[in-house]
Order: structure tokens, then sequence, then C-alpha cells
């Protein structure tokens, strides 16, 4: 399949529910995944304006997550534009993909739909490094769970000790990247709750906005879990998830099933093996490759963020093989 055919599969999805549907897939193939970013707005822009005819807005969605800032953004200028906003989960739509499904009227998850807690990894310049002198990620989850750790499985309630605890703590982290996991906690929180008012209302539904917010930022397990349609629902406290029927569920997954294909998402960036692919038996310079990294579709147009490289491998002495990536840079292209 390609780009006509990826057409004609939105074109059935927006006949089957009379809507614009907007896709916005970021890469989650392994070792070259993507996040989202600001610069999707731009290009969404123009997707929305040019089918400003159509009232409601069904934004197709598939990412690992991102740039925190960005679900409110998009979220906003989407309803600038509609009356009914909804988001469609073929698969993936963790951390700020989550997000940005709390600020939709309804919330279509296919059976292979996964939503993700929204507690945030950050990072600064005061946080750990590791061993190749890298910026290490701290979990806001994993801070909050040392100190319940301290009360709940150790047992320890005095005061002087909890503060020589949370000393330890900060013997090992610097204070500065401590107060941004607390900064950065109350961001998330805050962003959910905005978010979940665009559907709910902020004094009728306060409670049961601060408990669906609890569950994603808090009580459930770990950064990493998944959160399937039953749990969101049950658990999380969601009441604007559908199910899709039969048809709608197939064209889901036919449409997931194209940007797979298309963006390798299932297979690993591995550039020894992809070098030995092209060049088994000798050092070389590969001919410059194109990485498909993000799409923004629309019936009538297709952005994608395009990524230039090529591979430089060298034949050891021994036998093995040392290859190194070499990226030209990356740019949005447009497809009429």
């Amino acid at each position: 399949m390609g780009l006509s055919e990826r057409q004609v599969l939105i074109n059935n999805i927006e006949n089957k529910r009379n809507s614009l549907v907007l896709t916005y897939i970021t890469s989650t193939r392994p070792n070259l995944e993507v996040q989202m970013a600001m610069d999707c707005i731009r290009k969404i822009y123009d997707h929305i304006k040019n089918n400003s005819d159509k009232k409601d807005i069904d934004l197709y969605l598939m990412s690992n997550g991102g740039d925190g800032t960005v679900p409110w953004r998009l979220v906003t200028l989407i309803r600038e534009y509609t009356n009914k906003f909804s988001v469609i989960i073929p698969y993936r739509a963790f951390s700020a993909a989550t997000l940005t499904a709390l600020g939709a009227d309804e919330i279509v998850m296919h059976p292979m739909g996964m939503l993700g807690p929204t507690d945030p990894t950050v990072g600064n310049p005061f946080n750990p490094i590791d061993a190749q002198g890298r910026p290490l990620g701290i979990s806001v989850e994993d801070v909050t769970a040392y100190l319940a750790l301290i009360k709940e499985d150790a047992g320890i309630r005095h005061e002087d000790e909890l503060v020589l605890a949370f000393n330890h703590l900060a013997d090992k982290v610097h204070p500065l990247a401590l107060g941004n996991v607390k900064r950065s906690l109350s961001q998330s929180r805050m962003m959910a709750a905005k978010l979940l008012q665009q559907s709910m209302s902020e004094h009728k539904d306060n409670h049961k906005i601060e408990e669906i917010v609890d569950n994603l930022t808090s009580k459930l397990y770990f950064h990493g879990h998944p959160i399937n349609r039953k749990e969101a629902r049950t658990q999380v406290g969601l009441n604007n998830i559908t199910n899709p029927d039969n048809e709608f569920e197939n064209l889901i997954w036919e449409l997931y099933l194209d940007y797979e294909s298309e963006m390798l998402l299932e297979q690993p960036f591995d550039p020894v093996t992809e070098f030995l692919l092209h060049s088994p038996n000798t050092s070389a310079i590969t001919e410059e490759k194109e990485a498909k990294l993000a799409f923004i579709e629309t019936k009538e147009m297709t952005d994608y963020l395009s990524a230039m490289y090529q591979l430089i491998g060298t034949k050891m002495p021994d036998g093995s093989v040392q290859v190194q990536v070499t990226w030209h840079g990356n740019s949005w292209k447009h497809l009429p």
C-alpha cells in the first residue's frame, strides 16, 4: 500500500464518521523513536484550514509521547474549528498522546489501543549522569515511590528519620533536579485537569477530574504501564471511551498497518545490519537514505518529517564491522 491507498482509507473513515479525519503519527521504531513536538501545530493548522467546512474533527493519533506542552496547544487549536473533537487510538498513545486524548469529547479505542500514565520523566542540567557522561532522566514516579517506600514499606515515620532519608536522596540527586521533578509533576497534573475540563464541567465534575488525574499520575504502577480500553473506563474513570464496530475497527487497523509498513515501525533501526545488507564484503559509504519519522495527513494532503542519512562502514581486521551514521538533517516535506 501507499499514499493513494491510505487516502482511500482515510476517506472511508470520514464517511463512516461524517467527520474530518486528521492523522498524526510519530515514529515508535526501536532506536529511531520520535517525540510529539510543537512543530506539528503549524502543519496541523494547514490541514484544518484546508477542510474548514467540516463540523466534527477526528484526530487519529499514534505516538509514544513527547513534549508535554503540545497536547494543550493541539487540543485548543482543533477546538477552535469544531463543536465535537474525538481521538481515534489504533495502537500506542502514551504520555503526551494520552494527555491529548484527555481533551477529546470521545476517545475511540481499537482493541490494540493503549493509553499510558502521564507522570513525566524530566531532564535538566542538574540531573545525574550515566557512565558515558549522558544526563539521566528522572521519573517523577520514581521519586514519589522512593518516599512511599521509606514511609510505607520501611515504616519510617519519625520526622528526623524522614529528613535523613530525604537528605540521602538529595546527596545523590541535585536539589534543583528534585525541584524540577515537583514542578513537572504539578504542570502535568494541571495540564491533565485543563484538558479534561474541555469536555467536563470544572465545577460540577471537579471530583471526577481530580480522580482521573490521580489515577493517571500516581496510581497506575509505573510510567510504561499500558492502559487498555477496559482499564481506561473502570480504573482510570474515562467515561467517554467508545468501542468501534467491526467495520470501523478493521478500517482503523488497516490504516495503522499502512503507516507501520511505510515507517518500518516493526524493524529496529540497526545500522550494522542495514550496512551489511547493502555492502556485505567491503568498507563503503552507502547511498543517501531516508527515514520517515512522522506523518500528518488528511485525505487531500500529506506532510511527513523526513531525515536523510548515510552509513559509513569499515571492515576491521578481525572481520567485524564498525558503522557510523551520518545524519544530514531533517525537514518536513509536503505532498499535495
